[in-house]
Formats: C-alpha cells, structure tokens, sequence
C-alpha cells in the first residue's frame, strides 16, 4: 500500500478499520485538515478564538450542532481520522481510534487548516520534509506567544518545526506564503529560543527529527493551537485528532493555493 496513492475515501476506509497512523504524506494533492469539536455553548468563543487568531486557526469549515460530516468531509468525524485525543475540563481522558461514544448531539465541529497540504508543494520545490523521510509524526511545540483570547478561550500560540537548509529557506517561505489557509508562510526562522522552546528533541507532540548541520529550524503556526487552548481553558467537553493524525478532505490542495 502507498499511502500518497490512495484517494481520501480509501484513507477513511483504512482508518474507519482501526488503522492508526501520522498522515503526513497520504493522499497526495488532498487538503488535510485539524479536527476540534466542543458542544454548542461553547462553539461562538471557539470560532471568535479561531477568527482572532487565524494564522494558527484558519477554518476551512465549521458543522451544524450533532453534524458528523462536514462540506469538506463526507466521511464520519467520529470515526474516519487515525486518532483522537478525547479532554474533560482540559485534561486529555482518552486517546482513541473511535470517537463515537464520547460525541454528544450538540457537538460542533472545526476543521482547520493544516501544513501537511503544503508538503508536497514544498517537495516538489526541492524543499526536504524530514518527517516524511524518517517515517516520523512532526515535531510540535508550544511557545511562549500567547493568542488572543477570546470569551472562554486562551492559550499559547502551537508551532510545528521543519528543518530546511540554510540556502532554501526563502523557498520554503516562498512555496508557503503561497497557502494562507492552511498557515502559510512561517512564523519564525532560526532561534527556537526566541519562541521558548528550551529543546528542539523534546516536542510537546510529535516526534523529534534529525538537524543537520547546514540546517536551520523553520516553524509554522500549528493548528494544534486549539487543543492547547482546551487544556488551559479547561471547558467541560472537547474532542480533537491526534496531533499528525488528521483529517483528510474531499477538497484539493490546489483550492487553497493563491497567485
């Protein structure tokens, strides 16, 4: 099996089964996106959270209350993603391959924007995306740069690190900058100091990768963010992928791809 090969339908199917898996690399030309779902009382300061911050946040599609499909998504949210992180006022209580349980009629769904769907974008720019070539989940971090807050929600800005040689850099800025709605260009180049990230090899999620020596960390806003924000904002009752376990969309990257 080729993951890069198969259509979304087939990648749901797979997961739908019981497979669990990082999707960075699937479905090859198919937006991928961040799952986070909470119940109605909370889905305004959800969206008014995402709308403030967008670089982190950028929606693709938010459901009707106890909707388990989305526009983007004909497959089941409860149960068509490799992985779910279930949280009870903020603490993680679960991590599972099937949702469907803990989902209660009044959920609302976020999918938001991911930087798996410029990955092959950057490849394709001769740009090396060292996840896909370990086998590894990406490399995750909170930082010290808090996002706006917004009614119940607040929290730390989430980055995910990709290491790039120093003489690509400005191509990999260059091919992302290109895919606003899903984080576009990055955030910050060099230093993860200046971030408060203490240690490139301990990610908060996700997997450490190799830094070469001619390599420089480039970060890119997370849509992790929400489920960072659910931990410090504590509400009742939130469901979330499985950081690098995402979504994989109906919809072609190319949609999200601007002039």
């Amino acid at each position: 099996m080729d993951p890069a090969a198969l259509s979304p339908e087939q990648a749901r199917a797979l997961f739908r089964a019981g497979l669990q898996a990082p999707t960075s690399g699937w479905c090859a030309g198919w937006t991928q996106a961040n799952l986070i779902a909470v119940p109605r009382a909370q889905a305004y300061d959800l969206l008014l959270f995402a709308q403030r911050n967008p670089k982190p946040c950028p929606v693709l599609d938010v459901t009707e209350p106890g909707e388990v499909s989305a526009s983007l998504f004909a497959g089941d949210l409860r149960t068509d993603l490799p992985g779910y992180v279930v949280y009870a006022d903020g603490e993680p209580v679960a991590e599972v391959a099937d949702v469907t349980a803990h989902w209660r009629d009044d959920m609302v769904a976020f999918l938001i924007g991911c930087s798996f769907t410029f990955e092959d974008a950057l490849r394709e720019a001769g740009v090396p995306v060292r996840h896909t070539e370990q086998n590894r989940n990406v490399p995750m971090y909170r930082t010290n740069r808090m996002c706006r807050p917004a009614g119940a929600f607040g929290g730390p800005l989430v980055v995910s690190m990709r290491p790039v040689p120093a003489g690509q850099v400005a191509d990999a800025v260059r091919v992302t900058s290109r895919y606003p709605a899903v984080h576009g260009a990055p955030v910050h180049v060099g230093d993860p100091a200046a971030l408060g990230v203490a240690d490139l090899g301990r990610p908060d999620f996700g997997d450490p990768v190799e830094i070469r020596e001619d390599e420089i960390p480039v970060f890119w806003a997370c849509g992790v963010t929400p489920q960072a924000a659910v931990m410090a904002s504590r509400p009742e009752l939130a469901i979330g992928h499985a950081p690098g376990h995402m979504a994989i969309t109906d919809v072609r990257d190319s949609r999200y791809l601007v002039p």
